[in-house]
């Protein structure tokens, strides 16, 4: 992933808030036949291997688990994003010398991947995964809700991925390359907008 030096976040709690609240990522691996990309819940698990793990799942008629990878998946995990005007810029008044650009944070984690279909293996990534996002909710569902010959069908109908972390990069940006001018009105357009996506990325603007 390009990133200039003023975008680097090597924050460890921002990234895996970002991977965290991400909830849906992009799993892609390079093929002979060509790139594979499927959206997935993915959830890190930071007590495993270096660097940490990557688990989830696909769906076993999905062929992209077939298909042998050409070096090391990745996993894209992206945060808030927006749209940002120049007619926000203090310099469009002053110069004119301004575009439109966007803001965004980026997760892309890479590693080597193994794919599973041991039962007991995906019976315990199935229920950490339900747990996680379950978790929040004021009356959640539990993987042992359903009968158990059910969740021994529906596991027969996916196959587990398990990502050992090698390199991590994270892309942060949110104005920092404008002055300190641009940068407030970026952060007061965004905050009178009328996207809340827009509005909640107004506080992580540089001041």
């Amino acid at each position: 992933m390009y990133t200039p030096p003023a975008f680097r976040d090597e924050d460890k709690d921002s990234l895996l808030a970002t991977i965290r609240a991400a909830r849906l990522a992009n799993f892609v691996t390079a093929t002979a036949d060509g790139p594979m990309v499927t959206p997935l819940p993915l959830f890190f698990d930071g007590s495993e291997g270096e660097h940490g793990v990557i688990y989830g799942h696909l769906a076993k008629a999905n062929p992209q688990w077939r298909i042998p990878p050409v070096g090391e998946a990745v996993a894209v995990f992206m945060g808030p994003d927006a749209y940002i005007t120049p007619a926000w810029y203090a310099t469009k008044r002053e110069t004119g010398k301004v575009v439109p650009t966007w803001n965004y944070v980026a997760v892309h984690v890479h590693g080597p991947v193994e794919f599973f279909e041991d039962a007991d293996r995906l019976l315990d990534l199935v229920t950490r995964l339900t747990d996680l996002h379950e978790g929040e909710r004021a009356g959640p569902w539990a993987v042992s809700d359903a009968p158990p010959e059910f969740v021994q069908a529906q596991l027969r109908g996916i196959v587990g991925l398990r990502m050992p972390v090698t390199r991590i990069e994270v892309k942060r940006k949110m104005s920092q390359n404008r002055n300190a001018a641009d940068r407030a009105g970026v952060a007061a357009g965004l905050a009178s907008s009328d996207r809340e996506s827009d509005r909640a990325i107004a506080p992580l603007i540089p001041s």
